[in-house]
């Protein structure tokens, strides 16, 4: 299964639903490639810190995603590409071969009012592949100001895009993850909250596979 996460915009989000999706369940026994085909290959360094065992794969452009990708599908149970924040032939080469697709999107009104511009590629390539991949909208980033998030609901309900019910929430630990080299599951108890919101999230848009972590989950200290 390919699960390209994927928005036109960058500082979205998605190197940090790609490394803790792929995380979450390559712990819980599944065979994982993370993908990385952003050019900053950020998502890729990330990973090696965080789970050395875990594959990663890069990509830069998009003849290689349509000529490569598809043989990966025979070498590991999800494949999970964090896409481009700017080049759209990249994120259109992914979502012509993905099965699934994740678009986070910050809750904000500049995010209300571009994403209709953001879900394009999207839909070109529904259109091409009689409405594959399925798609669900992450709001991510999400602060205080309810009004913002319902605003970003009501957006892609329009658009006929399913939003995830749970967010992901502003919170520096998440900002501060990659640069220590760890993901939130990892780190110290006050990520419990992150910790939870992130298994609640992937456990909804990834059903059947919130099975029980393997031994190589680490504990999240009281």
């Amino acid at each position: 299964m390919i699960i390209a996460i994927a928005n036109n915009k960058g500082g979205v989000g998605k190197s940090t639903l790609a490394v803790h999706l792929a995380t979450w369940l390559h712990r819980r026994g599944r065979s994982v490639i993370l993908a990385d085909c952003d050019t900053q290959q950020s998502s890729s360094e990330w990973v090696r810190e965080v789970q050395p065992d875990l594959r990663t794969e890069t990509y830069r452009d998009a003849d290689a995603i349509l000529n490569e990708f598809p043989s990966l599908k025979n070498e590991a149970e999800f494949i999970i590409a964090d896409g481009p924040g700017s080049n759209s032939e990249t994120s259109r080469a992914l979502l012509l071969l993905a099965d699934f697709a994740l678009v986070p999107c910050k809750a904000s009104m500049l995010e209300v009012r571009a994403l209709a511009k953001v879900t394009e590629v999207l839909r070109q390539a529904q259109d091409i592949r009689g409405g594959m991949p399925p798609s669900v909208i992450v709001l991510s980033m999400v602060g205080k100001n309810y009004r913002l998030t319902k605003d970003m609901k009501d957006a892609a309900t329009a658009l006929s895009l399913p939003v995830a019910s749970t967010s992901v929430t502003l919170r520096q630990i998440y900002a501060d993850a990659p640069g220590q080299g760890t993901v939130v599951w990892d780190m110290k108890a006050r990520t419990r909250d992150a910790a939870n919101e992130l298994d609640r999230l992937f456990a909804e848009i990834m059903p059947g596979t919130a099975c029980e972590p393997t031994a190589a989950t680490k504990e999240i200290p009281a």
